[in-house]
């Protein structure tokens, strides 16, 4: 043994190679990282490469410091001056701690439960959250604005959270307007909601395509204002040359999407308003999607009666049938139990006012069982037949509860299977088979008392005689 040299003890060697296998493991540990969590931008990289390589095209560093997420979730600025001093890089991609579990597939038939991570950025948190004053710091520390590791950019975060003064700043900075996620979205799809206008204007002043479609549904910026009822965004596209009659890939333009949209009694008027802003702009109210669906047919499944007068008014034609051979009467008749409290007898009423066809008789029990807890629709639909056949079907079709809750209304029509139509009512009748579909323009111009023209109208009583 040479001089200056010692002996390991067995223990000593041992842990020796326990280090060194832990070393090894770690370095590998970091490069799989590296080569996961930053493949988006080395490919991004690849595509672009040029033979002088600045220090700007260096990938993004992977971030685990808890110490550096929790400054960025919190907006600690102050924090954050700290961890990127000047001349410091803040280009890094995170992966959040924690994540929810999924059901992965291992091969050969089998599933694990592991961590679903989504990857994020300083600027996706801080954009998202509305710290300004952080964004502002990592932007002049060199982050890149368009980095978007989980196929989505900080634009679009700060567009769909609703953040004007983030969008503004990640435009100065350079940001791609129209930058395109991985589920096709640009950011302008991303402002569906009424307070992303700010960020819908700042977009539009940067560049961004207004008749940008997405890759899926392919839809336009102008679909998607429609679709949640934001009249102020359908303003402002309009305003900037939005193509009003875009058809997206199941045929709806932007006008179809605003009447299809399910609404509650608390949405009804915006989505006039949009539909009205739209009709006013050129848009075609007897567009039919896939299905043939009209805009109209739209809004009687959704009972909006004011969009119904809305497009009556200007045209809408009342017998248009869809593939299933359904006219627009259909599509109101098969959802009033679910919409009474939206006045679904105006709609009924404004059909059959301008034309529409009616039930057929042998069909009218079936109505009346799905329509029973509307007895105003009821009503208008029954006093569109002069003769009605009443029998013990009918007393069936309605539930006891709904009979008792309406019982005079009920007992009026029932009372029909034992007498004939009055007089008054069979020369409504007669006057409206003349009229045709007129009736909703020349009754009101009859030299008529407001209550006979009313009664003519078909407005509801509380009885059927």
């Amino acid at each position: 043994m040479s001089r200056g040299s010692f002996v390991f003890t067995p223990t000593a060697l041992r842990s020796l190679e326990l280090d060194q296998d832990l070393l090894e493991r770690h370095k590998y540990k970091q490069r799989l990282n590296s080569r996961h969590l930053s493949g988006y931008m080395l490919r991004r990289e690849a595509e672009s490469r040029t033979p002088a390589r600045s220090c700007a095209a260096l990938p993004p560093a992977v971030c685990h410091d808890a110490v550096i997420q929790n400054a960025l979730y919190t907006g600690d600025v102050e924090a954050l001056q700290r961890i990127f001093p000047r001349g410091s890089r803040a280009n890094l991609i995170i992966e959040p701690l924690g994540g929810d579990m999924r059901w992965v597939a291992a091969g050969g038939g089998l599933w694990s439960l592991t961590f679903e991570q989504e990857l994020t950025t300083p600027l996706h948190i801080t954009a998202g959250r509305g710290f300004a004053d952080c964004l502002q710091l990592l932007l002049q520390r060199g982050a890149d604005v368009d980095l978007a590791p989980d196929g989505i950019t900080a634009l679009h975060e700060a567009c769909e959270n609703c953040e004007p003064e983030c969008s503004k700043l990640l435009l100065v900075h350079g940001a791609n307007a129209n930058a395109v996620a991985e589920d096709g979205r640009m950011p302008l799809h991303m402002c569906s909601r009424p307070e992303s206008l700010g960020c819908a204007k700042y977009l539009l002043q940067y560049g961004a395509a207004i008749n940008g479609r997405t890759l899926e549904e392919d839809d336009t910026p102008l679909h998607v204002a429609a679709r949640h009822g934001l009249l102020e965004h359908v303003q402002l596209y309009l305003r900037y040359g939005a193509a009003v009659d875009k058809k997206n890939d199941e045929g709806q333009t932007p006008l179809s999407a605003a009447c299809s949209q399910p609404q509650e009694a608390q949405d009804l008027r915006r989505y006039f308003s949009v539909c009205q802003a739209l009709l006013e702009a050129g848009a075609d109210l007897h567009a039919v999607d896939q299905d043939r669906h009209t805009p109209l047919h739209m809004a009687c499944k959704n009972v909006n009666a004011d969009v119904v007068d809305l497009l009556l008014e200007k045209g809408a034609c009342v017998n248009n049938m869809d593939y299933g051979g359904e006219a627009p009467m259909h599509n109101v008749l098969k959802v009033v139990c679910f919409k009474v409290s939206q006045q679904p007898e105006r709609i009924v009423q404004a059909l059959l006012n301008h034309g529409s066809i009616r039930v057929w008789p042998g069909a009218l029990p079936l109505v009346l069982k799905h329509c029973a807890e509307s007895p105003r629709t009821i009503e208008v639909l029954l006093n569109a037949y002069s003769h009605l056949k009443v029998n013990d079907k009918w007393v069936e079709s309605v539930a006891p509860e709904v009979l008792k809750e309406h019982q005079a209304f009920y007992q009026s029509v029932f009372a029909l299977a034992m007498t004939p139509r009055s007089l008054q009512h069979l020369a409504r009748c007669r006057l409206r088979t003349f009229l045709e579909g007129r009736v909703h323009r020349v009754v009101p111009q009859l030299p008529l008392p407001t209550f006979i023209q009313n009664y003519l109208l078909l407005e509801p009583r509380g009885y059927v005689h």
